[in-house]
Formats: C-alpha cells, sequence, structure tokens
C-alpha cells in the first residue's frame, strides 16, 4: 500500500505530534504564557487526531490513512505544495479517495491559489459522487471562495442539500473577502430566517461588513445578537466590534466594548489600538501599548505598524524613535518592509531626510515605490534636491509609466529655482511616454 513501506506507524505519530506542536506553538504568541486554554486549535487538528487513531489500527488501510494523516497535516503546516504531490500520486496509483482526502487537499489547492487544479477536483468529487457531502462541498466552496470565483461558489452552495454552520460560514467569509458587502448581509438576513446556528467566524464576517459599509444600526443589532447568544466574551468577535463602533465614528462605544472585556488577547488589543490611530488620538494609543505590556501582552507586527503609523501623523518623531528602536530589540517580531516605510516617513516629514536616507540604505530587503515616493515627497517639502534626484531616479525604475513622479520632481527643482534641472525633467517625462494622469501623491 501507498507510503506503507515507507513511513511506520510511530512515524506517523511523530509526525503528527511535532507537527500539531508548531501550529500551538504559533498560537502561542498571539496569547498570554499563562493562558494556554485560550490557544485556538486549526480545524485540521480533529481530523487529524482521528486518522491517527486510524492509522495506528492494523490492515490493509494503514497506508491509506497514513497519507490521509499527511495530506491533512500538510495545508495546516505550510507544505501545501507536497499535500498536492501525494494527492497526485494517490490519484495516479487509484487508491480510494475519501471526504477527508480531498477536503484537505482542496484546502492545500485554496492556499496556493490553484484555480485549475480546484476546478479538477470538484470533478473528482462529482465523478466519486462526493460533491453532495457537506465536508467536501464545503472545502470546495471555500477553495472557490479564496480564488476568487464566488459565481462558482455560491452555485456550489445552492446545490447543497445540507449547509452546515461552517458552510454558510465559509460563503460569508468569502463575500467579504472579496468584497460583496452587501450581498453577504442580504444572506446573514436570509440565513436568520432559516435558523442558520451563528458561530464566531459567522459574525465576525458580518461585522466585517458592517465595519466596510459603516452600517451603525446594523451593528447595533448584531451587538444585541452577540450578547443574546452569549458570544460578547469571545476575542475575535469582540474584536470585529470594535472595528464596526469604530468605522461607524463611535469611538466611547469602541473603547467599551474593549473595556468590557475582562480578558484580552493581542488581537483585541491591536484593534482598540488601530481605532485610536484611525481617530488621530495619538496619546491614547501610546497609553495602550503602555497598558498592554503591563497586562503581559507581547505586541505584534501590527501593533508596532499602528503606533508608528500615529507617531508619524502626529510629528512624534522622538517617540516613533523609541518604538522603532523597541521593534528592533524585540526577538519575538520580525521588522517588515511597512514598519520601515512608517519610520521613513515619520523622519521625512520632520525634515530630518538625511537620516531617513541613511535609514532606506540600512534596510534590509529592497525600498519599494511607497518609500521612495515618501522620501521624495519630504524632499519637496524641504527643497532638497540633492536626495530628490536619486529617489525620483528609483520611482523612474520602480514606476516608469507613473508620470506623476517626473512632475514632482521638476516642482521640486522648480522651487529651488534650479530652472535647466526643471526644464530637464519635463523633457525626459516627454521623451519617456509617462503618464502624468495616474492620480499618484506622495504628500
Amino acid at each position: 500500500m501507498l507510503l506503507q513501506s515507507v513511513m511506520s506507524p510511530h512515524s506517523v505519530r511523530y509526525l503528527v505530534l511535532t507537527t500539531m506542536a508548531r501550529l500551538h506553538a504559533k498560537g502561542d504568541r498571539q496569547m498570554p504564557a499563562d493562558d494556554p486554554a485560550q490557544v485556538s486549535i486549526p480545524p485540521a487538528v480533529p481530523c487529524v487526531t482521528s486518522a491517527l487513531a486510524s492509522a495506528g489500527s492494523s490492515g490493509s488501510g494503514r497506508g491509506v490513512q497514513i497519507v490521509l494523516v499527511l495530506q491533512l497535516l500538510a495545508p495546516w503546516s505550510g507544505d501545501d505544495v507536497q499535500a498536492l504531490k501525494l494527492f497526485s500520486k494517490m490519484h495516479r496509483e487509484g487508491t480510494r479517495m475519501s471526504e477527508f482526502t480531498l477536503s484537505s487537499t482542496l484546502c492545500a489547492c485554496a492556499a496556493k491559489y490553484a484555480i485549475s487544479e480546484c476546478t479538477q477536483l470538484h470533478a473528482v468529487a462529482f465523478k466519486l459522487a462526493l460533491d453532495s457531502n457537506s465536508f467536501v462541498g464545503t472545502a470546495v466552496l471555500d477553495a472557490y471562495a479564496k480564488c476568487n470565483m464566488m459565481k462558482d461558489a455560491r452555485l456550489v452552495f445552492e446545490k447543497m442539500t445540507e449547509k452546515t454552520a461552517v458552510t454558510w460560514s465559509s460563503l460569508f467569509a468569502g463575500l467579504v473577502r472579496n468584497g460583496l458587502h452587501d450581498e453577504a448581509l442580504r444572506l446573514f438576513q436570509s440565513s436568520q430566517r432559516q435558523g442558520m446556528e451563528l458561530t464566531e467566524f459567522t459574525l465576525s464576517a458580518i461585522l466585517s461588513t458592517c465595519a466596510s459599509l459603516a452600517l451603525t444600526i446594523e451593528g447595533k443589532q448584531l451587538h444585541t445578537i452577540i450578547i443574546k447568544h452569549g458570544f460578547h466574551g469571545n476575542f475575535f468577535v469582540a474584536s470585529s466590534l470594535v472595528d464596526v463602533y469604530s468605522k461607524c465614528g463611535h469611538i466611547k462605544k469602541a473603547y467599551a466594548v474593549f473595556s468590557d472585556m475582562g480578558r484580552k488577547n493581542v488581537v483585541l488589543w491591536n484593534a482598540m489600538i488601530a481605532s485610536f490611530t484611525k481617530h488621530g488620538h495619538p496619546r491614547e494609543v501610546m497609553i495602550l501599548f503602555e497598558k498592554m505590556h503591563q497586562a503581559g501582552i507581547f505586541p505584534n507586527e501590527v501593533t508596532y505598524l499602528s503606533v508608528l503609523s500615529v507617531c508619524s501623523h502626529a510629528g512624534f518623531v522622538e517617540e516613533a524613535r523609541r518604538y522603532f528602536s523597541l521593534l528592533m530589540s524585540d526577538q519575538t517580531v520580525e521588522p517588515n518592509v511597512l514598519h520601515y516605510s512608517c519610520m521613513v516617513d515619520v523622519l521625512g516629514r520632520s525634515g530630518n531626510i538625511d537620516e531617513a536616507w541613511e535609514l532606506i540604505q540600512q534596510m534590509p530587503f529592497e525600498p519599494t515605490a511607497s518609500i521612495w515616493g515618501s522620501l521624495l515627497g519630504s524632499c519637496r517639502n524641504y527643497r532638497h534636491t540633492g536626495l530628490a534626484r536619486l529617489a525620483a531616479e528609483q520611482l523612474f525604475k520602480l514606476e516608469p509609466e507613473n508620470g506623476a513622479n517626473h512632475v514632482l520632481l521638476s516642482d521640486i527643482y522648480a522651487a529651488s529655482k534650479s530652472w535647466e534641472n526643471a526644464a530637464l525633467a519635463r523633457r525626459y517625462l516627454k521623451d519617456s511616454g509617462a503618464r502624468t494622469d495616474m492620480g499618484t501623491s506622495w504628500v
């Protein structure tokens, strides 16, 4: 049987346990060290546990169960390519497919946005009469939704005779992910009339719709439903509710939801910090950051991005330097290009153009157009023609069709009364054929 001679049951058990340990470790980073009970268990784990029990039994099916275990683990351990290869091998060798094998492989396809493979697997499910299975149908729906094929996802949903709470949640999430907020809201209202069971995922998806459309009334109605059904203590639902009230302009109500939570995870702290950031309350952001530390919650990439962003817009240069220094010394967080972009913006806005340039040179990755654009905008504000030319040259390479960069460089030269260079910049724009109607501004 496939892989039976390659891996012993003991090896499979070791693979499962080590992978599950990695999955739990990822979850632990999002929670206080003293709160392991709150770490969310990945959806694959129950299936893996069941498959492992089967793999330990004797009989001719052991090899198939081993493959099933590997198939289930691959999408959740980040090895999506391996999952697809294993499925192809099983298919070639005529191994019987189960609903679990198909579903886990569909997860891998969705993770890789493998549209062709998704449609092929759907055809396999249809051929094996598994397309009506709620487990497989939901996986097909979710794969189509993640590949931006919402019409196909809706067709799968409508043909399913049995729709579980997970099925509804997958469709809601797909609609929201693809920006179909009005449709998601109508579907939610319809599902409530049909008595659909509420889950934290469904509520979070619909709350996201209310936030995107700034629907205050609907948000308040959902808040009532959340309390009625006992979801008001859920971290992710509360975080989504904070986002709704924030985007509807009700920052005090957002803070009330945040404060009412007895225990808070990093997602909830980030939601409130982001809300204060959007509403231009830098002092509140910094106070929350300190309280977060005092509560024993470790900041992540999102937290640092919010505090750096608010410092940039508030002109808090020294505070930004302190937060950036904390970020660089934090062993649990890896600085990314967005953090550097914020810091370059902070320095540029405050007139520290040379320091911003030095930071760009020290970056461990290639600067983006956004970073060069921020520097160019700062050069215009402070008439720094030398670095303006260097930043513009990089933008010409990254955005050859964006004529706004040429115009901005010409304006910088003109403001410094360097008329010859201004004329050269305009002439270069004409010769390059770049467009001047792209609407990009770096200021």
